[in-house]
C-alpha cells in the first residue's frame, strides 16, 4: 500500500469541540466569532451569508457558502438568510470565472450525516471548480487528488477580487 502524507490534516483529525461556554464548536459560528478571518480561511462576511474556503478541498477553488445562523434544515431558512446565500453562490461562480476560468461547477448541498453532511448542524453549499480534464493519472490510479495552490495563497487572491458591496465588506488578508 501507497502513503501520502498529509500531515496538515492532523489538526482536524486531532480537533476536539471546545468545553461548554468556551466557544461555539461548529467551525462555521467559531470563525464568525473570532476575528482572524484568515486563519479560519472565513474570505467574506456578508449580513446574512459567510464564505469560507474549504479546509480539505475536492479541487483549487472549493468553497463553502453558509447562511450566518446556525440551522441544520432548508426550512428554517426564511427571507434574506435564505436567498442570500444563493444569491453569494451566483456572486461567486462570476469571480471564479475571473479567477480560476473553470470549465464547469460542482454546487451542492448536503443535508443530514447520511448525505454527507460532515457539519450537519450548520448548513452550508459547496462551490467546486471543475476543468475539463481534471482528472489525471493521480486519482485514476493512486486516488489522490492534486491540489494545485495553497489555501492562503488562493485565499489572498479570491478575497482581493470579492466586491465591495455595501452588504459586507470583504476580508482583509490580515482577518
Amino acid at each position: 500500500m501507497e502513503h501520502l502524507w498529509a500531515p496538515w490534516r492532523a489538526a482536524y483529525v486531532e480537533q476536539k469541540s471546545p468545553p461548554p461556554g468556551e466557544g461555539p464548536a461548529c467551525f462555521l459560528c467559531r470563525g464568525l466569532a473570532e476575528k482572524d478571518d484568515r486563519g479560519n480561511l472565513l474570505v467574506w462576511r456578508r449580513p446574512h451569508s459567510a464564505v469560507y474556503l474549504n479546509r480539505y478541498p475536492y479541487n483549487n477553488g472549493h468553497l463553502l457558502v453558509a447562511p450566518r445562523a446556525h440551522k441544520a434544515r432548508l426550512g428554517e431558512l426564511e427571507g434574506a438568510e435564505l436567498a442570500e446565500p444563493v444569491e453569494t453562490i451566483r456572486l461567486l461562480v462570476d469571480v471564479l470565472d475571473r479567477v480560476l476560468r473553470p470549465d464547469g461547477y460542482n454546487v451542492g448541498l448536503n443535508l443530514g450525516r447520511s448525505a454527507g453532511a460532515g457539519l450537519p448542524g450548520h448548513l452550508h453549499w459547496h462551490v467546486v471548480p471543475r476543468w475539463d480534464g481534471d482528472t489525471n493519472f493521480m486519482p485514476v490510479l493512486s486516488r489522490t487528488k492534486v491540489i494545485v495552490q495553497s489555501l492562503l495563497d488562493f485565499y489572498d487572491r479570491l478575497a482581493a477580487e470579492l466586491p465591495r458591496d455595501g452588504e459586507g465588506a470583504k476580508a482583509s488578508p490580515s482577518g
